[in-house]
């Protein structure tokens, strides 16, 4: 392969420096295991930060109590995302913990990252409509049952507290 040198005119072609008037440096490859597993922990933790945004969402919906005009649909929604998370966040433990040097197991792998992608699409369109769903703009009023023992929430979950 023949050397790349620069001459007085290229380089006052080039005085800003310019990808071209640099000597081309051999590339380097990429270590796919460092790369997928870099990649797997920082889905593991916005699917962790999920996850507990949707476990707060479900204890405060079974605080409130079926009376709330969407307690079933909320509950059904909640879960069936938790229990998709739970699954992407295995999916993604099974991922990195394969070789991916090993063209043998491409194809598993790539059915496993794809079914992960699949799952992950269907857990963000279920927590829009939990987000719709949600308690955001609704004044909860509680029921004298349940107002009358100690409440560690709000009756109007709009307010944080304070004067």
């Amino acid at each position: 392969m023949a050397e790349h040198t620069l001459n007085a005119e290229d380089m006052a072609l080039n005085k800003l420096g310019d990808i071209e008037a640099r000597p081309r440096k051999a590339l380097r490859l990429i270590d796919m295991n460092h790369y997928v597993t870099k990649k797997s922990a920082a889905q593991s933790m916005l699917d962790v930060a999920l996850l507990m945004a949707n476990s707060s969402q479900l204890k405060t919906v079974l605080y409130v109590g079926p009376q709330y005009r969407f307690y079933v649909p909320l509950i059904v929604l909640l879960s069936l995302s938790i229990a998709l998370q739970v699954i992407v966040g295995l999916l993604l433990v099974f991922i990195v913990k394969c070789d991916l040097n090993d063209v043998r197991k491409h194809a598993k792998l790539n059915r496993m990252n794809n079914v992960a992608t699949v799952f992950v699409f269907f857990t963000v369109l279920i927590n829009i409509f939990i987000t719709a769903l949600g308690f955001q703009g609704h004044t909860i009023s509680l029921t004298c049952s349940i107002s009358t023992r100690a409440s560690p929430l709000p009756i109007d979950l709009n307010r944080t507290g304070g004067i």
